[in-house]
C-alpha cells in the first residue's frame, strides 16, 4: 500500500490514478481543507475504483500513529499534503510553516515508529529562489527564499536529509516540481480552487468561461523577452508519472543512495503572456487580461534543466502545451457544467 498525503489534491489525484493504474494499492489521506471529497468520484471513473481513504489534519500526531496502526501493510509514502500559495504564505506565514512542517514531522515519526521505509517528498523549483544561472540544475545553489512557502520546502527538504542522514531506515527521493497545469485528459479530475485560484491557469480558464471578469498578469517590466515573468509549466499528468517512476525506483533498490534529488519540468522556459497567447491558439477562446503590478515573493524566471530525472529516473515531460492547455479548459468546462 503507498500512502498519498493531500490525494484530493491536484497533483496528489492525479499521481492517485496513476499508481492505481499501475497497480498499486492507494491509502489517500486528506483533511479536504483546500480539496473536495467528489475528487475520489472522479478518480473512480478513470481507474474503476477509488483509493482507500482517511480524512484527518496531518498535524495531529495521535492520529497519524493510529493510521499507521489501522495500515499495517503501508510500503511508501508520497507527501503532498501542504499550503502552496506563494502571496497566502506571505500574508500568513505562521500558517505555512505549522502546517507544512509540522505534517510532515508527523508522517516521518510515524514511518520511523511503524517501520515505513521509502518516502517521496513534494518539493519545489522555489527552493532555487532567483537563480544566477538558467536552466537550473540539481546542484544550482539553494537561495534565500522569496516567500514563507519557498521555505518551507527548504526547511522541509533539510529535515528530510537530517532524518536520513541520523541514519533513520528511510530512504527518500527529492521531486523538485516547476509549474503543474493541466487537467488529467477524461476531465473528470483537475485543478479545482476553492475561492479565488492563486495560480496562473486556473484563473485564466475561469476568466474564460466569465466567472472572473480579467485575469491579472502581474508585471510586464521583468527583464525577459515580453516582459512577463518566465516558468517552467508541466503537465499534471506527466509530473504525476514520475512519482510511480519515484516509488518503482525505492522498492526494487535501483536508488544509487538514501536520498536523491530530481527537478521535474519540460526544460523550456515560458512567460505568463506566451500561455495566454497558446491558450486562445488550442481553444480559439481569448481571455481578457491587464497587467498589474508585480506580486510580493514572485521571481523574474525560472525553468529546469531535466537531464538528470531523464537520464538516471528514464523519466520525461512529453505531452504539449497547447494538449495541456485544452485539457485545462476541458477540465473548466466540465466542472461548470456539473455546477
Amino acid at each position: 500500500m503507498i500512502v498519498v498525503s493531500g490525494g484530493t489534491g491536484f497533483i496528489g489525484s492525479h499521481t492517485t490514478v496513476e499508481l492505481m493504474e499501475a497497480g498499486y494499492e492507494v491509502l489517500v489521506i486528506d483533511d479536504l481543507s483546500n480539496s473536495r471529497i467528489e475528487v475520489l468520484d472522479g478518480i473512480a471513473k478513470i481507474t474503476g475504483r477509488k483509493p482507500v481513504f482517511e480524512q484527518f489534519d496531518l498535524c495531529d500526531k495521535g492520529r497519524v500513529m493510529d493510521c499507521f496502526k489501522k495500515y499495517p501493510g503501508i510500503e511508501a509514502i508520497i507527501h503532498f499534503a501542504a499550503r502552496k500559495a506563494v502571496p497566502e504564505s506571505v500574508d500568513k506565514p505562521l500558517m505555512y510553516y505549522e502546517n507544512n512542517l509540522l505534517s510532515l514531522i508527523n508522517l516521518l515519526g510515524s514511518m520511523n515508529a511503524h517501520g515505513v521505509k521509502y518516502f517521496v517528498f513534494s518539493s519545489s523549483c522555489t527552493v532555487y529562489g532567483q537563480p544566477d544561472t538558467l536552466p537550473v540544475t540539481e546542484s544550482s545553489p539553494i537561495k534565500k527564499a522569496t516567500s514563507p512557502y519557498g521555505n518551507t520546502k527548504q526547511i522541509a527538504e533539510e529535515i528530510i536529509q537530517d532524518v536520513v542522514s541520523a541514519g533513520d531506515p528511510i530512504e527518500a527521493i527529492l521531486l523538485r516540481y516547476f509549474n503543474p497545469i493541466g487537467a488529467h485528459p477524461t476531465a473528470h479530475i483537475g485543478e479545482l480552487p476553492l475561492g479565488i485560484p492563486l495560480n496562473l491557469v486556473p484563473f485564466l480558464t475561469q476568466t474564460a468561461i466569465g466567472i472572473r471578469e480579467e485575469l491579472k498578469v502581474f508585471g510586464d517590466d521583468y527583464n525577459t523577452p515580453d516582459g512577463s515573468a518566465i516558468r517552467d509549466y508541466i503537465n499534471v499528468v506527466d509530473l504525476s508519472r514520475a512519482h510511480v517512476v519515484a516509488i518503482n525506483r525505492l522498492l526494487e533498490g535501483k536508488n544509487n543512495s538514501a536520498l536523491e534529488t530530481f527537478n521535474l519540468g519540460t526544460g523550456r522556459g515560458l512567460s505568463v503572456l506566451e500561455i495566454i497567447n497558446t491558450f486562445k491558439k488550442a481553444t480559439g477562446v481569448k481571455v481578457n487580461y491587464r497587467v498589474v503590478s508585480r506580486r510580493e515573493g514572485d521571481i523574474e524566471q525560472v525553468f529546469a534543466d531535466t537531464t538528470l530525472a531523464n537520464n538516471e529516473l528514464g523519466w520525461k515531460a512529453v505531452i504539449p502545451l497547447e494538449e495541456t492547455l485544452r485539457s485545462a479548459w476541458k477540465w473548466e468546462q466540465n466542472i461548470r457544467q456539473q455546477s
